[in-house]
């Protein structure tokens, strides 16, 4: 809670790339020497913009004069100066020939994107669209885009994530707009023309050096094999990021307090990270996927933590039925008493063991009930007196139990997938072509 306590409070909001996670890596790699562990240090990469969000403005200036709810979404540049003024058009559909066909009413426009029914076809096959258009609408003219948020209250912040997964800077002005908002502008648009304008500035660095925390407890015999054990330090910028995911770091760096406060550690090497740019789209883990190419077949086991600290369930296994018959003694002798010993077939990529998966190591995600989590994510209610004590503390019990005895047992716990057999679990995911077209997977 210390920890938690000190990042939330202290250090707030770390958007990669920006002063505050330098500060969050730094105090991170400190805590690491501080618990005695003398392997922890930084690996660096560049991400091709760093990007921090500026001060904004906006406002309906006909039919009626009101202001707006309305933020920049991550990695967008600043809007001309004076801001983007225009005639709203509205889109439900983002196939490529369907914004052509409309090329006249999305010329010189601002375009608002009514994302309830363009995603009417479900979240996974229509998001790469949406990221594919911003070219096409910009080459068709489009003043700026807006996307809605779906939370009441004008809260902004669902679309941290609308980055390409490379942190290059979206090719127009993109903003987001509260919910209240963007329904008074649908039903003003559904009467005759409405006239919005919106100002933002944003700080964009270019080529910029960012950094995952490492840390590593060599195990006693048979050191070359590793689990890993992670959680994302970086942040949504516009709240403190206690559950998404201070709680996730605190309990990386309390389940490294206590394996290396045993007499012996155990057969195998742990090996803890906190990653920057999950939120932008996963750069760090993709980044140490490809920094450590070479030894990954040494990794045995991915844990992941990044739904917050909630009651625990257990742990999911991202559509591996050997990895859930193998979990079952794991579960049952040891979680159980924690109500942790359930198993998810759930698959998922989007968090940091998402790289891991498409490697075929076996990954385990932290599964818990996130209702309360859900509450406060991507919101600026996202603070330290939202957390569980208990719930979170029994969290950090299972992660690490379960890292212990994964690095403890005998033999690995599931042997690596083959390319193909990822595939399989993709395809039954229904996540293949989402990930083919974030250029993720190649079949």
């Amino acid at each position: 809670m210390d920890n938690l306590r000190d990042l939330c409070d202290h250090i707030g909001s770390r958007v990669t790339g920006s002063k505050g996670y330098e500060e969050a890596s730094t105090w991170a790699l400190a805590r690491f020497h501080a618990l005695g562990i003398k392997d922890a240090h930084l690996e660096s990469f560049s991400i091709p913009n760093g990007w921090q969000r500026g001060w904004a403005q906006s406002q309906i200036y006909s039919p009626i004069q009101r202001r707006l709810h309305m933020e920049s979404v991550s990695w967008a540049p600043s809007t001309p100066r004076r801001g983007v003024t225009g005639e709203i058009t509205v889109v439900d559909d983002l196939s490529p020939n369907a914004l052509r066909s409309r090329a006249d009413q999305i010329k010189d426009h601002i375009v608002l994107i009514d994302t309830e029914h363009a995603f009417a076809e479900g979240f996974n096959k229509i998001y790469p669209l949406l990221r594919a258009s911003y070219g096409l609408f910009k080459s068709l003219g489009a003043r700026g885009l807006v996307l809605n948020d779906n939370v009441p209250n004008q809260v902004v912040g669902d679309w941290l994530d609308v980055d390409n997964g490379k942190a290059e800077i979206q090719p127009l002005p993109i903003a987001e707009i509260g919910m209240e908002d963007y329904k008074l502008l649908r039903r003003l648009h559904q009467q005759g023309p409405v006239t919005i304008g919106f100002e933002y500035q944003n700080q964009i660095s270019g080529p910029t050096q960012v950094s995952n925390v490492v840390a590593e407890i060599r195990g006693k015999d048979n050191p070359d094999e590793w689990i890993l054990i992670g959680a994302h330090l970086d942040s949504w910028d516009l709240a403190s990021g206690c559950q998404d995911n201070g709680t996730g770091v605190s309990m990386v760096l309390e389940v490294a307090k206590a394996i290396n406060a045993l007499p012996s550690p155990p057969r195998r090497s742990l090996r803890f990270v906190l990653w920057t740019g999950e939120e932008p789209g996963l750069l760090g883990s993709k980044a140490y996927v490809k920094q450590h190419e070479q030894e990954l077949s040494k990794c045995v086991a991915v844990l992941n933590t990044d739904d917050g600290a909630g009651h625990p369930k257990g742990w999911k296994v991202e559509g591996r039925k050997d990895l859930s018959q193998a979990m079952i003694p794991i579960a049952s002798d040891y979680l159980k008493d924690l109500s942790a010993d359930g198993i998810s077939m759930e698959i998922t990529f989007d968090s940091d063991h998402g790289p891991f998966v498409l490697q075929g190591i076996p990954a385990l995600d932290l599964w818990v009930d996130d209702e309360q989590y859900e509450k406060v994510h991507h919101k600026p209610s996202d603070t330290f007196d939202k957390v569980d004590p208990i719930f979170f503390k029994t969290d950090t019990t299972v992660v690490a139990v379960t890292a212990y005895l994964l690095a403890a047992m005998p033999q690995p716990i599931a042997p690596h997938l083959d390319h193909a057999a990822v595939g399989e679990i993709l395809k039954k995911a229904e996540l293949e072509q989402y990930l083919i077209a974030h250029g993720d997977w190649t079949p």
